[in-house]
């Protein structure tokens, strides 16, 4: 039976389009519509803000804009945002969604990454990544660099948008039964609860000696978004290995690239997003970029073993990580329909198959 409830797969958000239930004044780019998700482009002008806001009711983010702007530039030919700053910059896409889809928004991979706060607003909205349902107007980008200055430009992809229609998250129940035919996680016995299947941290790798982590260099140079394999890695980041303890003391203010050990598999009818493990716990802060898209780690695609590289950051005390300590949780929600092309299907699936890995921005070791 067809499901009625569900994530919007390719083929729908291409029908979205076709629609004008997402209006944008230039043409997709090939690879922008992923297997379960849009990827959401920077428009022409960026404005540095004194301060993070939300609109709230009644209110336009070009209404709270006027105030709060500093100064605006244009990104046609690219600018640096620097580290410490907050910009907002309006998208090229706009929507006027059917009254029964509404959507949500993160960071992509590669943003999360790189420490690049985002988060998507929209007009009268009162929370962050949030679209309500049948939501018509534009959407803004606010942008703060954490660690690394970089370079954007107009048509620059920081951040994607899920659509769905109706309640797709699984339940505990309906989770523990997709696991035992699935194989969500590699683990003996996953602990299942909240809503999602726990992940965990990996600080033994392959044992004494072997790497287990990045710790983001400050003070670099800028890096350009839009670049593959441009810069070497210990200009931007010092590595962290395994002296024999398994743990990991984390410093405020610092930056941190782990990995899940489990490996992890998005079956290719459902679609996956990481979430905090507790919240209320308050020392750290887990996974900028948060949806896996359907085939993530699917065998049929080349994706065996792969892992969740997350991104971490202590707030205002230090914090020991240990081997094993629970992270953050994997929550599952089903497809609307099988999509066309599955994650790893195409050069564009930067991260199938990955273990501890950076950005796609820097080059492997030689």
């Amino acid at each position: 039976m067809q499901p009625t409830t569900g994530i919007l797969a390719d083929s729908a958000i291409a029908d979205l389009h076709a629609n004008g239930a997402i209006l944008t004044g230039k043409a997709f780019d090939d690879d922008q519509i992923q297997p379960a998700s849009l990827d959401l482009r920077l428009g022409a002008l960026a404005y540095r803000v004194r301060a993070s806001f939300l609109p709230g009711p009644g209110h336009t983010v070009k209404d709270k804009l006027d105030r709060l702007k500093l100064h605006e530039f244009e990104l046609s030919e690219g600018a640096v945002l620097e580290t410490g700053c907050v910009y907002m910059v309006p998208l090229l896409e706009s929507l006027n969604l059917p009254e029964m889809v509404s959507a949500s928004t993160n960071p992509k991979s590669s943003t999360g990454r790189l420490d690049i706060f985002t988060r998507v607003l929209t007009d009268h909205g009162q929370e962050f990544d949030q679209i309500p349902l049948g939501y018509e107007g534009p959407l803004w980008l606010e942008i703060s660099p954490r660690t690394f200055p970089i370079v954007v430009k107009t048509g620059s992809r920081l951040s994607q948008i899920r659509f769905r229609q109706g309640t797709s998250q699984l339940g505990e129940n309906e989770l523990r039964v997709l696991h035992e035919s699935e194989t969500l996680v590699a683990a003996d016995n996953p602990n299942v609860s909240g809503g999602g299947i726990a992940l965990s941290i990996d600080l033994e790798g392959s044992g004494k000696g072997s790497l287990v982590g990045y710790r983001g260099k400050h003070h670099t140079a800028v890096v350009n978004v839009d670049r593959k394999a441009e810069y070497d890695i210990d200009d931007f980041w010092e590595p962290i290995y395994n002296r024999g303890s398994a743990d990991l003391i984390l410093d405020p203010d610092e930056f941190y690239i782990l990995v899940s050990r489990e490996a992890v598999h998005v079956p290719p009818m459902h679609a996956a997003e990481m979430t905090p493990f507790d919240p209320l716990v308050g020392e750290f802060r887990v996974h900028y970029a948060g949806f896996f898209d359907p085939g993530f780690g699917h065998a049929g695609v080349g994706g065996t073993g792969s892992r969740a590289v997350l991104e971490v950051r202590s707030h205002e005390v230090p914090f020991i990580l240990e081997h094993g300590q629970i992270v953050g949780r994997l929550v599952y929600e089903r497809m609307l329909t099988l999509p066309q092309r599955l994650y790893g299907e195409s050069l564009a699936s930067n991260y199938q198959a990955q273990g501890l890995k950076l950005s796609k921005h820097f080059r492997a070791p030689e």
